[in-house]
Parts: C-alpha cells; structure tokens; sequence
C-alpha cells in the first residue's frame, strides 16, 4: 500500500517517520513542493488549488491513502482533498494538540507560523478545545524556513524570539506547526525546565494506519521511500539529513 504524504516541505518529516517506524513495510510518497514553498503566505484558494492537484497526483500514482501532516494546508484544503478524492480514499488532515495539552496544563502557549497564529481556525480551535487553559498564540516567525534550509543557527535564533514571547508562567507549549518537531531539542533547551511539549506527529502517524488498516487491504509493501518535488522525480532535499527524522527516511546531506 503507497501512503501519500503531502507538504510544502520537510514538514512533513516527523510524521513520515514515524509511519516507517510504525509500519516499517508501507510504502511512502513524500509529495514536497519547493516550488510553491512556504505556503502559508499565498491567497488561500492558491494553496488549495496546489493540495488538490497533489492529491489527485498523488492517487495517479497509486496512493491508498491521503495524509496532509502540514497545519496550513489542513487549515484550508483538507475538505477540497476530500470532495476531490472521494469517500473511498482516507484523508487524514493535522490539528495542533490544544486540547490534550489544555487538559493537563493551566497556561499553554500554541507555537505556530504567522499566518497560522493570526488565523481564525486557531482562534476556534482554542476556543473549543482550550478549556479552563489560559491559551495564547505565539508567532515562530521564521523557523519553518530557517527548518526547511536546514539552517540550525537560524532556527535557534527563531526559538529564543519565541520564547521572548512565551509568557513565563507556560506549562505547556503546543508544536503547532509540522516543522517544529524536527528541532524539538533546541526547544526543549531553550524553555524553562518541566514546560511540557506536545505536537500530533505520532498521533497523525496512529490515525493514518487506522484508516489503512480499517480499508481491509494487504497494507504490506516494499518499504519503498518515493520522492516527488513539486511533481518531478526526486530525493529529499539535502537538509532533510540535518534531522534524525530525514535520516530515518534516507535523507543524505
């Protein structure tokens, strides 16, 4: 079974991953577009037309099963994708994990890109899931670029500004942007000690072979890792094995 996962760029990554650690004999197609990238700054009919025409790509060539592991690209195209493939095909879409992490934590602050935090879906979505939490948005202005160049320097950098803005008293910092994960330790180093994290990649990754597996298919392949850039045959882009997760994906730098 070929599993299409679908980004602007490494993004998608960590929830890659851990389908190949998860189901190791799936077959991935790592759909990027480095074209189009970053995707969360273009009109928004733009960025559905770009996911749309990826997924029927992606199902051209042979993929099963949808997974958008990209908050942007959830935000405004998971419906579109779905109308678009079909009820026979899954599409699994990503939502940043406000209300585990407003269920155990009382401050909780929700790192994403600009254009995700000023958005109204995050305003929504905070105000359905984030409970008796006080919740508030936090701008990671430029650390999915600085992520996507592989540029370590600069995405530290990106993380001390956002924990400028992070309020003291968190307990809880939501990854709300797909990217985040892969520098999961400099964020770690760069908060006050007990700030609990939570990101959705694992649970993206859960969710996805539950729908595989709930199709009743053979799900068994060759473990095959197929890349595409904005539509051409590819690799992962160098900088993809600056993170264990492109490593785990056979990323070479």
């Amino acid at each position: 079974m070929i599993v299409a996962l679908i980004d602007s760029g490494l993004g998608l990554l960590p929830t890659s991953a851990w389908l190949r650690k998860l189901r190791p004999d799936v077959d991935l197609l790592l759909q990027l577009d480095p074209d189009g990238a970053p995707w969360g700054p273009k009109p928004e009919q733009w960025t559905i037309n770009r996911v749309v025409e990826t997924a029927r790509t992606s199902i051209e060539l042979g993929a099963e099963v949808i997974v958008i592991p990209c908050n942007t690209a959830s935000v405004t195209a998971l419906e579109h994708v779905r109308a678009e493939v079909g009820p026979g095909v899954p599409v699994v879409g990503t939502v940043p994990a406000i209300k585990p992490a407003a269920a155990v934590c009382r401050s909780v602050a929700v790192w994403a890109t600009a254009a995700t935090t000023a958005s109204r879906y995050q305003a929504d979505l905070i105000a359905e899931f984030g409970g008796d939490a006080d919740v508030v948005g936090v701008a990671c202005h430029g650390l999915a670029d600085s992520i996507d160049r592989g540029d370590l320097v600069a995405a530290r950098e990106s993380i001390a500004r956002a924990v400028e803005q992070t309020p003291g008293d968190v307990e809880g910092v939501v990854l709300g942007c797909t990217h985040y994960p892969l520098v999961i330790d400099s964020i770690v180093a760069a908060l006050p000690d007990g700030v609990r994290l939570f990101d959705s990649a694992q649970a993206v990754a859960a969710q996805t072979i539950r729908r595989m597996d709930a199709l009743g298919r053979p799900t068994t392949g060759n473990g095959a890792v197929i890349v595409r850039n904005s539509g051409r045959p590819g690799a992962l882009p160098a900088s993809a094995a600056s993170f264990e997760s492109g490593r785990i994906l056979g990323a070479q730098g």
